[in-house]
């Protein structure tokens, strides 16, 4: 049997990748595509604090509503991995100037929306288009720019796709609050108008390969979007749809592992497969994605968590809690050029290490969070938060992807980033079933203390009642809903003290993952100094 073109080039000196210069171009070329793929992550986070707003305006249902989320998700996540092969046929020129002008497109369409239908097809084509711009800026950092460039460059992409997601609910809170939710979609008209112009003109980093379309593998495409598909709706609605109670959710649970066989049988048999899966021999890159999902689980996870303490707990608006969650964009901002300069020479994986062991620390102080906690009481977990994001995020990126050949780069990337938005996935479904498990779990208990019976009970009823109404019986109805009030709130504090504490050991646990990368010396002596 003949050897794969992929082989071959990392066989053949011929192959041997040579960067060309930075010029001022290329740094512009490459800052606009960052910009794009800025727009693409905030999106999946600018609506959050803002859907009681947009469903007002459109008239929808609670149980509509989150798929102005969800089904930006859902179509985004079958986009990332699909990149590398459309980045490949068509370049990056042609593939990113196209998503971002489709992204702008999109935007204004969903300003637009008179219907909850509408912004559910709108979201859902703006997340699949936009979903082409994120994994071909992560893969374009490393084939256009030389290793000592990275310490640099890796800091930016990191702090992007790790910033945005979390100042998504501030920025939303604040164009909300100052406009109307439409401006969370206007806002990307003119950016994604000059990050196509500026993408369109001046990126030259590669050639397209029109041949590989000759064998599209459709039967690929197909069972990789029902098996991505399915698989983020499960872990979406599947909290909210009690799981496997629901016939719906375990359809397409059944669905998701059917395609999904289909999907690695036509990676492996397919002349063209729509993701190779090559890359995963990498040890570096294996344990990157495996670190990715959990850092995907820290990122979106706790940037859904906090707002959901702030909001239910200490009943703050929308602009507070983006107010009170921007420490840690702040955090993240400061700590990119330290980590970056780090990051580049032999302390990476002490690094990352150093940083799921920070992340630990930062949800370990959270364990003895109460109702009373404001901004001061979580600062130093947002900080560390922030910081350890970061100390973990840019040396992930370098030794995942920094260490494979550039032909293997764009599939590769794909995959990476893949795993983080299946994290987040994973993280909100999990924190979701352990916040309604052990809130009923902790409410039952507390209403034991609470029944009839139990004199302190019956005196704070008793007190409660006098307090609130003159009228016997309207006193005590009024004293019974503020005693399960409370009694409720502080079973949903306690709940979330468990979701610290299961974080945690998670993080701790990662950390015995850090000595199976290897060490950026030892790639350098296997790569011939760099590529």
């Amino acid at each position: 049997m003949g050897m794969s073109q992929s082989q071959s080039e990392q066989k053949t000196p011929a192959a041997v990748h040579v960067i060309p210069p930075v010029t001022t171009e290329r740094m512009i070329a490459f800052m606009a595509m960052v910009f794009g793929m800025f727009m693409a992550i905030l999106d999946i986070q600018i609506v959050s604090a803002s859907l009681s707003e947009i469903q007002a305006g459109l008239s929808a249902s609670a149980d509509e509503i989150p798929w102005v989320q969800t089904s930006y998700l859902i179509a985004e996540v079958i986009m990332i991995p699909l990149s590398g092969y459309l980045s490949r046929a068509f370049s990056t020129r042609y593939l990113f100037a196209a998503a971002a002008a489709g992204f702008t497109v999109m935007s204004v369409l969903c300003s637009t929306a008179s219907s909850i239908e509408e912004m559910i097809v709108y979201r859902a084509l703006q997340g699949f288009i936009g979903g082409g711009m994120i994994p071909t800026v992560f893969a374009s950092a490393f084939s256009i720019f030389p290793r000592e460039k990275q310490p640099i460059i890796g800091p930016i992409i990191g702090l992007v796709a790790t910033m945005a997601p979390t100042v998504g609910p501030t920025i939303g809170g604040y164009l909300t609050e100052l406009f109307s939710w439409h401006w969370l979609f206007l806002v990307n008209l003119v950016p994604g108008i000059v990050v196509t112009a500026v993408t369109w003109t001046l990126v030259d980093f590669d050639e397209p390969d029109p041949s590989l379309l000759d064998d599209f593998d459709w039967a690929g495409l197909l069972s990789m979007a029902v098996f991505l598909g399915t698989l983020e709706y499960v872990l979406e609605e599947g909290t909210s749809k009690d799981w496997f109670n629901s016939e719906l959710v375990t359809w397409c649970a059944i669905a998701s592992v059917v395609s999904a066989t289909i999907f690695f049988w036509r990676c492996l048999k397919a002349k063209q497969p729509i993701v190779d899966l090559s890359a995963f021999d990498n040890r570096n890159f294996w344990t990157g994605c495996l670190m990715s999902v959990v850092m995907g689980i820290g990122l979106y996870g706790l940037t859904y968590l906090y707002p959901v303490y702030l909001a239910r707990v200490r009943g703050y608006s929308a602009l507070m809690i983006g107010e009170t969650m921007f420490v840690t964009g702040i955090s993240m901002f400061i700590a990119a050029p330290i980590v970056g300069r780090l990051s580049a020479g032999p302390a990476a994986r002490w690094l990352i290490g150093g940083g799921f062991a920070g992340f630990a620390l930062g949800t370990w102080l959270a364990v003895d969070i109460t109702k009373d906690w404001d901004f001061y009481e979580l600062l130093i977990p947002q900080i560390l938060r922030g910081f350890c994001m970061m100390m973990c995020m840019v040396p992930i990126n370098n030794l995942a992807l920094g260490t494979l050949p550039p032909n293997r780069l764009k599939n590769a990337s794909g995959l990476y980033n893949l795993t983080r938005n299946l994290g987040g996935a994973l993280g909100l479904a999990m924190i979701n079933t352990l916040l309604n498990d052990r809130t009923d779990l902790h409410m039952l208990r507390m209403r034991e203390s609470v029944a009839w019976g139990r004199q302190r009970a019956e005196e704070v009823l008793s007190d409660l009642s006098y307090l609130m109404s003159d009228d016997p019986a309207q006193g005590l109805l009024m004293a019974t809903k503020q005693i399960g009030y409370l009694v409720r709130r502080e079973a949903v504090v306690m709940a979330m003290s468990d979701v610290f504490l299961s974080l945690t050991i998670i993080y701790v646990l990662l950390v015995f993952l850090v000595p199976f990368m290897r060490s950026p010396a030892h790639l350098a002596k296997q790569q011939g100094g760099g590529h």
